[in-house]
């Protein structure tokens, strides 16, 4: 139970998942001011404005919703988001469990966060809020069908297995998935999949800071709104983790593959980085289209080229 409570709340749970998140999205910030040409912010600014939330800032509740579900919403964010990412991280870092890291359950874990925010945002009886729920809600319809092919995919590469042990030891022990025609196929469909996981540009209407005022996220404050940033660190750790778990071999830490590990995370990060910088937002049904008919058919082909062993 010790060992449970710390691989959940210490290592590689919580406070690792978010401390690197953390970091993670300072380095995003850092080149978003780098390509806006800008200085941008210092190293530990994440935590500032987390601890700043956290510590400082109030707490205002809504007049109108539901206060005990506005606040619990941001907080079961957080610990759908831990819990799925510890079930990467345990494979990822080599660390035995019970568990053996099924796809499936992964992919469910990762939904709950934005659930989250939905149910979040109805709680809170603001009327732009609402419109940030629906159209996270038309998001999630539209990329989640996409995210689940690029697993398919991937069990499909590794024998029909769940186990997320075994697909990083397979690609250890033979070669990357990422160097097949379909593994590059399914590692762009991997990438704006995360994008719209985070609700990054160009789908990130659902917040849409010009227009609805951070929707989903308009009446939080406080050490509530704290609990949103600490599951966006998480999440922008933990889901570039997964896309290296699933393509890119996953993580050996020994000698030079330490720094190996670091740079590929580093290089996904970037990727994401350089799409929301470079791409304008685009509108709610433009994205449903590009996903349920582009991003779907890159998958479905990525498929056929694995069921031909390419």
């Amino acid at each position: 139970m010790a060992v449970n409570l710390f691989y959940f709340l210490v290592f590689p749970g919580l406070l690792f998942a978010a401390v690197v998140g953390a970091f993670l999205s300072w380095f995003d910030r850092k080149i978003t001011a780098r390509v806006q040409f800008r200085k941008g912010p210092p190293l530990l600014q994440p935590f500032y404005d987390f601890f700043k939330l956290l510590l400082v800032k109030e707490t205002i509740l809504p007049k109108h919703g539901s206060p005990l579900i506005f606040l619990i919403a941001p907080v079961f964010a957080v610990f759908g988001a831990t819990m799925a990412g510890v079930f990467i991280l345990l494979p990822l870092l080599n660390i035995t469990t019970g568990f053996r890291g099924d796809l499936l359950v992964i992919f469910y874990l990762l939904t709950i966060p934005s659930f989250s925010y939905i149910v979040g945002a109805l709680a809170s009886g603001n009327p732009l809020a609402a419109v940030g729920g629906s159209r996270e809600m038309k998001l999630i319809l539209s990329y989640e069908l996409t995210f689940l092919l690029l697993i398919a995919g991937i069990i499909m590469k590794c024998g029909q297995q769940f186990d997320l042990y075994t697909i990083i030891k397979a690609q250890q022990e033979g070669s990357p998935f990422i160097g097949s025609i379909s593994g590059v196929l399914l590692f762009i469909v991997g990438i704006f999949c995360i994008q719209a996981k985070l609700a990054l540009v160009p789908f990130d209407m659902p917040e849409a800071e010009a227009e609805i005022t951070e929707g989903i996220f308009i009446e939080y404050s406080g050490a509530a709104y704290a609990m949103i940033k600490l599951t966006k660190y998480i999440m922008f750790f933990i889901l570039p983790a997964f896309l290296i778990a699933l393509l890119m071999n996953g993580f050996r830490l020994d000698g030079i593959h330490i720094l190996w590990a670091v740079l590929k995370v580093l290089a996904v990060v970037l990727v994401i980085t350089l799409i929301r910088n470079t791409n304008p937002r685009v509108k709610i049904k433009q994205a449903i289209k590009f996903f349920v008919l582009w991003m779907n058919l890159l998958a479905v082909i990525a498929l056929v080229l694995i069921e031909f062993g390419y």
